[in-house]
């Protein structure tokens, strides 16, 4: 099988019908079926014809364009292996990825970020010339076998390349039901931008496996904007962030009367967000959780919306747990690890290199996602939170020691701790706290200058010294409860 040709055979069937429109306030640019499946195929002929040849890794340094999953499934079709990445990561942190995978070529956009890396560069101008081409064959291959490279924070605190192979896209069919609700006459709008990979795979891929239409909101559209652009397209399912909805709900605007409901990931979905947005729009928002590794595998869907404070069921086809410290099932209400089964075919292959890192993510035949949670007797899933530090910053994971290391570097900084405080409603912010004679505003500037924004705290509270555990760890919890900004 070939991961992008499993996506793109139904629309093969309406090569006329919409796949692809970028809506903005002005004008909208409209990809037909016959377009999109030509451009991919047609980059795929570029790529090849570049140099490159099935097993080599392509890193994507490009904004938010279509360019971005054009370029992606171009180069699955040629069996190349694409490892997006996100334009707002700064040229030490794309460095460091680059020395890990060692890409055979890089695609960029302007303006954006590049690893101090050996491999040829292939600018966004030359790779759009590449749609044009004659269309490449599909590579097919065993579905086992590498696909793409997608980046995650672990408890290990670096950044981890997680790879994927091509069967991971069968797995993504669970979501249609369990989750979506997703129908070939859908017109899915997802308000994240190109280059999220929440946005790749829930906006773009999914509704083209259907062969159903994607909107996406332009660059220049502010997310207050998006519930007119999507009343005006015909949006049926709206996806995003939970901050995103939030954002969505200060727009005075009229109810999107094609909107069946939404669809809430990257954080969690707070109720009052969700009794709110129903209020308001006469729809629900159904949330999903899941992981780098795994893509979504809970969530709640129209026909079994999840209760209040849970973030749903396993969906149909997977094989999720709780289990004990030593490998044994919880009993119902009873809190534990939360795990899927290693048989499901949306499991990653592993890390990159790191076969020992792999392993310890696994109890026997279950892969532990870091979340503890619990499950009542009708199989509803509650998650309790983080089993380690991790942070979610605006729907992106963030490892504290990842943030601590380049604050550390100023010379004044003394001991450093960052972690995620709460300000209720569901949202959060990453704050730092130093122990040296450091000014706030030159840590700032620090992280401001070698970190993606997401990454950057938000608050800086100076402590004379960092509370830890009786094993002398850095006690984040207490920080947290300690500083936490939600308090009466």
């Amino acid at each position: 099988m070939n991961l992008a040709e499993h996506v793109l055979r139904a629309g093969a069937g309406t090569p006329d019908k919409l796949a692809l429109s970028v809506v903005g306030l002005a004008r909208a640019e409209r990809w037909s079926y016959a377009r999109l499946i030509a451009a991919v195929r047609g980059t795929a002929t570029g790529l090849q014809q570049a140099g490159l040849r099935p097993g080599d890794r392509l890193l994507m340094r490009l904004g938010n364009t279509p360019q971005f999953p054009v370029a992606y499934l171009g180069a699955i079709v040629a069996g190349i292996v694409p490892i997006p990445t996100s334009a707002q990561l700064t040229g030490p942190e794309i460095t460091h990825i680059a020395s890990q995978t060692d890409p055979a070529m890089i695609v960029a956009g302007r303006d954006i970020a590049l690893p101090d890396h050996p491999a040829p560069v292939i600018a966004d101008t030359q790779l759009a010339a590449f749609a044009t081409l004659p269309a490449a064959p599909f590579q097919d291959g065993d579905p086992d076998r590498l696909a793409y490279i997608v980046y995650t924070s672990g408890s290990s605190g670096q950044p981890r390349a997680v790879m994927h192979a091509h069967r991971t896209i069968l797995a993504r069919q669970m979501m249609f039901q369990g989750w979506y609700d997703l129908r070939p006459g859908d017109r899915m709008m997802h308000a994240g931008a190109f280059n999220w990979t929440f946005t790749l795979g829930t906006g773009l891929l999914d509704p083209w496996t259907l062969g159903a239409t994607a909107l996406i909101p332009s660059a220049a559209t502010t997310l207050e904007q998006i519930p007119l652009l999507a009343g005006r397209h015909g949006a049926t399912i709206l996806a995003g962030a939970p901050g995103v909805f939030r954002r969505m709900l200060r727009a005075d605007r009229a109810p999107i009367r094609s909107l069946r409901h939404g669809l809430a990931a990257g954080e969690r979905l707070d109720p009052a967000l969700r009794r709110d947005w129903a209020t308001r729009t006469g729809t629900d928002l159904h949330e999903a959780m899941g992981a780098s590794e795994i893509s979504t595998f809970i969530s709640g869907s129209p026909s079994r919306p999840a209760p209040k404070g849970c973030a749903g069921f396993a969906q149909q086809g997977r094989r999720v747990a709780i289990l004990t410290d030593d490998g044994r099932h919880c009993a119902c209400d009873m809190p534990g690890a939360l795990a899927v089964h290693r048989d499901d075919p949306g499991l990653f292959l592993g890390y990159l290199d790191q076969p020992q890192d792999t392993a310890a993510r696994f109890r026997g035949d279950w892969f532990l996602t870091g979340d503890m949670a619990r499950i009542d007797e009708h199989g509803a899933i509650t998650v309790l939170g983080r089993g380690d530090d991790i942070m979610n910053a605006g729907g992106y994971r963030v490892a504290p020691p990842e943030v601590e290391e380049t604050l550390s570097r100023h010379p004044d900084a003394g001991e450093v701790a960052v972690t995620e405080l709460p300000l209720g409603q569901g949202r959060s912010i990453i704050a730092a706290f130093w122990t040296g004679t450091a000014e706030a505003q030159d840590l700032r500037a620090l992280a401001e200058s070698a970190l993606a924004r997401y990454k950057q705290p938000r608050d800086y509270i100076p402590l004379a010294s960092l509370p830890r555990t009786a094993t002398g760890k850095i006690n984040r919890r207490a920080l947290r409860e300690t500083y936490r900004k939600d308090l009466p």
